[in-house]
């Protein structure tokens, strides 16, 4: 289980703020929300890139690539924001859940049962930013081979950002599985962050193997 709880909002912390805030003894933010950070500073990458190479006429050919790029980026960014915020509130609901009173066997089944919700809520909010970050891995794809060249290692960092923070959040779905007392779904949360993860890795391959080559790429198709 990630180890944060309840937040009104990570985005309103300086980025000196949340850094202290997370090498405290407080249990938030944790991994989940330091994972979602690093996934919107990867966002933030993309939309700078594309503002870099918008209205240059160099680029002009991948002016529709720019346009979308930079509007994904910034809606990614906030997205991931949001997502560390959830997922502190995620564990939170977790923490309440392992309080219950255990005394009666009613109560013993009630505090189960609330374990068992409040687990499955803690796995699919980091799933959320599983997938969030498949969409900024092939934005930066898009971007790869198709920007301002002085940025190319921008779009790389972008890609690079948005796999580590994919593979942190995975980790945080895949430990909260086992309480959530149904096997049938863990099995197949576990097949779909694994799908994501071999998707998010072939497109940053994609993408450092474009940017490496410094080779300029073809308009993608309308």
């Amino acid at each position: 289980m990630d180890d944060s709880s309840g937040n009104d909002s990570f985005s309103k912390l300086t980025v000196g703020e949340f850094v202290e805030r997370l090498s405290s003894a407080e249990p938030v933010p944790g991994g989940g929300a330091a994972s979602a950070v690093a996934a919107a500073l990867g966002a933030s990458l993309i939309s700078m890139v594309a503002a870099l190479s918008i209205g240059r006429p160099k680029y002009a050919a991948y002016a529709t690539t720019h346009a979308k790029c930079e509007a994904v980026g910034h809606e990614l960014a906030a997205e991931f924001l949001e997502l560390a915020s959830r997922d502190a509130d995620a564990y939170a609901g977790y923490a309440v859940a392992l309080k219950l009173p255990r005394e009666t066997e009613e109560q013993q089944h009630a505090r189960q049962s609330a374990i068992q919700s409040a687990a499955r809520a803690a796995s699919e909010v980091p799933f959320e930013c599983v997938k969030a970050c498949a969409r900024l891995a092939t934005a930066a794809e898009s971007l790869a081979g198709r920007s301002n060249v002085n940025a190319a290692s921008d779009v790389l960092v972008a890609a690079l950002l948005g796999e580590a923070a994919a593979r942190g959040a995975a980790e945080n779905v895949l430990i909260n599985l086992p309480s959530t007392g149904d096997e049938q779904y863990a099995d197949s949360m576990r097949w779909r962050v694994d799908h994501a993860l071999h998707g998010i890795a072939a497109a940053v391959a994609r993408t450092r193997e474009v940017v490496l080559s410094g080779q300029s790429r073809e308009p993608e198709p309308a």
